[in-house]
């Protein structure tokens, strides 16, 4: 795995972490990780909250993308993070046969298209912003299974905010397993 790196070069069954300091660095990085999929032929899908989502697609539009031509031809697949979530959750903690209810056919529907199949998922983040950690890591751990399953690669993003409780840096070293490359980091606790 490589800590810091600042390309997202993304391959099948790469599962990538970015630690982003503000919107723009997101709304970029998620851009230049999903272009690639658009312009070749492949599918992205986007799992994220609704400004974000607008956020990513008019930067993809800025940078030439046909983004409603591309949903319209099933290239481009947008969906709400917390609606999504609901599909899974029960009682705070995601149900493996929700999940994978809820993502499988996201994935199966990709990958009639063709690769490459790149996937943004910000359900992660949401339960860690709520909370619920362990539940965080457990979802990560599910994108992980589905991984085995379907040809696609994943990026899932955090807010990179100071960290200094034990529990939390236990979770980071797992968040950081889960993934095959994580790119930035929480900043050292003040």
């Amino acid at each position: 795995m490589a800590i810091g790196t600042e390309v997202l070069d993304a391959g099948r069954d790469d599962h990538l972490a970015l630690f982003y300091r503000d919107e723009q660095e997101l709304t970029e990085r998620v851009s230049e990780y999903l272009l690639p999929a658009v312009q070749d032929g492949g599918v992205a899908i986007v799992v994220a909250t609704p400004a974000h989502r607008r956020s990513f697609e008019g930067h993809l539009a800025g940078l030439g993308v046909d983004v409603a031509g591309a949903r319209a031809r099933g290239f481009y697949l947008a969906h709400d993070a917390s609606e999504t979530m609901r599909g899974f959750m029960v009682a705070d903690w995601p149900d493996p046969g929700g999940f994978w209810r809820a993502i499988s056919p996201l994935l199966r529907q990709a990958a009639k298209a063709g690769p490459p199949v790149r996937v943004f998922g910000e359900m992660v983040s949401l339960l860690w912003e709520a909370g619920r950690i362990d539940a965080a890591i457990e979802v990560e751990a599910m994108w992980n299974e589905l991984g085995g399953q379907y040809p696609f690669s994943l990026l899932c993003a955090y807010p990179a905010q100071p960290v200094s409780c034990a529990h939390h840096l236990d979770a980071l070293a797992e968040v950081r397993r889960a993934h095959t490359q994580v790119i930035g980091g929480p900043p050292e606790a003040e």
